[in-house]
């Protein structure tokens, strides 16, 4: 029997200290668990993913220092293998780094995999830093059994359809009893169930059990899932960790089947995994939380609206941090309803948090004649409508200078993907929770959480009226956008295309066919893709948004700015 302890962690991106003293404690634990393997996350010394952080001659010295520091805790448990994830230096040509699985014992080496398959798309820049390694399968043996070592990305292309390259090729040939893949996989819609389908096809193909070993957390954009899982040839995806939470847990391995610490085999988890609002109520607790405290805030303020975007997002952080750490203000303007400021109070009453009232129909009235003091024209239409959007925001930041909070903003990605939104102005903040929501995402995922807490957290009275801007008289989004339902389907093509789930993408399809059946309908789609064009200079200045889809805007979407688009 061969005991392995996965450690599937919560860490911070260049807190090596911090980092190995997790990975220290979860060592000790795993001894008193009985274990001879304990396995940690890629590039678990670090965290995934150090970005240019790699190219600071200082940033390598401290990682030089940390495996100097856990060869040395290695010696204190000196029964235990230690798996883990570190940059290492390359001796050839190319870039000067590679990414590495390291074996440690009794203070020691005694195996270094370097990572062969480097991603490159979507949020992926590992060719940036690092060098592939050789085409080569490493495997160890420890106790009684041959262990078998990946990186990531070298499991996920067993097809063969995006590297000439396929590690499990080499790794069956080698045929180990069980196969160890560390793992940094970000989580987005669908991908827990994308990752089970790849590596049990994979076990299966290749006869090859498998333990999935992934981080937890969030980083900037991104959010770490956890839900590390082992697969088994013949009986598919046998165990999973829990998502969303720090978790060590030893498993046992005897005879091609994974075991209980009790002896007995596991119950294979849910096919399906969360449904898909609280899988996003999940992801942004999660991902708020973990930015919040890594940016070295404890606190966050949101303006308050009225509206159905504000409310998702103070109640989100209402729940991830604890109402006494959210503010809400309220900034009516001489267009703002009364129904507004009304539906303001009665949502923050709901939430628990504090609500400041800033009134700002005077600074606009000031605006407005010195504007026209100094240039002789009157400030009207969209000037008029953006200056107050302004004055919000700045309002806004300075609560956020003077107390010390995050300042949270709070679009959508429906509005986010067509401009509808005010650079400077409610496009300020430190973090947006809700930018990779659509419009009709976020209706849904309101209500979902009133039902999940059993009670009316975000008032009735919000999620029913019709969206507005409050910027002009009598002002309705509809009056400058399609509906949010023929938007929405129509933003999913041409932002997300094929990347959605099958489902999701044959629905916006079939949409959009029978929608450009008409010329109407032609001339609907061509006008938003040509919102969508002309907006990128303003997602490109806006606040990091979590990410919760398969194409997020940010580091997922890199679209030029000064280009012709047809």
């Amino acid at each position: 029997m061969l005991n392995i302890t996965l450690a599937q962690l919560n860490l911070t991106v260049g807190d090596m200290d911090g980092n190995i003293d997790q990975m220290v404690a979860a060592a000790r634990q795993a001894q008193n668990d009985g274990a001879q393997l304990v396995v940690f996350a890629e590039l678990s010394l670090t965290a995934y993913y150090p970005g240019d952080l790699l190219d600071e001659p200082d940033f390598l010295a401290r990682v030089d220092a940390g495996i100097a520091r856990l060869l040395q805790e290695s010696q204190q448990l000196p029964e235990l293998h230690w798996v883990l994830g570190a940059p290492t230096r390359s001796a050839g040509p190319g870039k000067r780094l590679h990414n590495s699985l390291l074996v440690l014992h009794n203070g020691a080496i005694r195996l270094q995999y370097d990572k062969q398959l480097l991603p490159t798309y979507n949020i992926f820049d590992e060719r940036r830093h690092f060098e592939p390694g050789r085409d080569v399968a490493k495997v160890l043996r420890i106790g009684q059994m041959q262990v078998g070592f990946l990186i990531c990305e070298d499991g996920w292309n067993d097809s063969g359809s995006d590297y000439a390259t396929n590690p499990f090729e080499r790794m069956a040939d080698a045929a180990p009893d069980v196969v160890v893949s560390i793992n940094a996989s970000p989580s987005h819609l669908g991908k827990r169930e994308e990752r089970h389908q790849i590596f049990s096809q994979a076990a299966s193909r290749h006869g090859l059990p498998i333990l999935y070993v992934n981080q937890v957390g969030g980083q900037d954009q991104i959010v770490f899932d956890g839900a590390s899982f082992a697969v088994q040839p013949e009986r598919g995806i046998v165990w999973e960790a829990p998502r969303f939470v720090q978790t060590i847990y030893t498993l046992g391995f005897d005879q091609g089947n994974f075991r209980l610490p009790s002896g007995s085999l596991p119950t294979a988890p849910a096919v399906q995994g969360l449904p898909t609002m609280e899988f996003y109520r999940q992801q942004i607790m999660l991902g708020l939380r973990d930015y919040a405290r890594r940016c070295g805030f404890s606190q966050v303020v949101v303006g308050s609206s009225g509206g159905i975007d504000s409310a998702l997002t103070l109640a989100l952080a209402a729940e991830a941090l604890g109402p006494s750490n959210v503010v809400g203000i309220t900034m009516p303007s001489h267009y703002s309803s009364s129904g507004s400021v009304d539906d303001s109070v009665a949502l923050c009453r709901n939430l628990g948090i504090t609500l400041h009232t800033h009134p700002i129909a005077d600074l606009v009235q000031g605006y407005a004649q010195q504007f026209e003091a100094s240039f002789g024209s009157p400030l009207l239409g969209l000037p008029l409508e953006n200056v107050q959007a302004r004055i919000r925001g700045t309002i806004l930041m300075e609560y956020s200078n003077a107390f010390g909070h995050l300042l949270l903003t709070t679009g959508n990605k429906s509005e986010i993907s067509v401009g509808y939104c005010t650079l400077y102005g409610d496009t300020n903040g430190g973090l947006g929770l809700i930018g990779d929501l659509y419009k009709t995402e976020v209706f849904a995922l309101s209500r979902h959480i009133n039902d999940y807490a059993g009670r009316e957290r975000i008032p009735e009275a919000i999620i029913d009226k019709p969206p507005s801007a409050e910027l002009a008289p009598d002002q309705k989004d509809e009056d400058s956008l399609p509906p949010y339902a023929v938007l929405d389907e129509v933003l999913k093509i041409l932002i997300e295309g094929q990347r959605l789930s099958t489902q999701e993408y044959d629905a916006a399809r079939l949409f959009v066919e029978q929608l450009t059946q008409t010329e109407a309908g032609r001339q609907l789609v061509a006008k938003v893709q040509r919102m969508v064009h002309r907006s990128e200079y303003k997602r490109r200045q806006a606040p990091p948004i979590l990410r919760l889809r398969p194409r997020a805007f940010g580091t997922g979407r890199q679209m030029p700015i000064a280009a012709y688009y047809p």
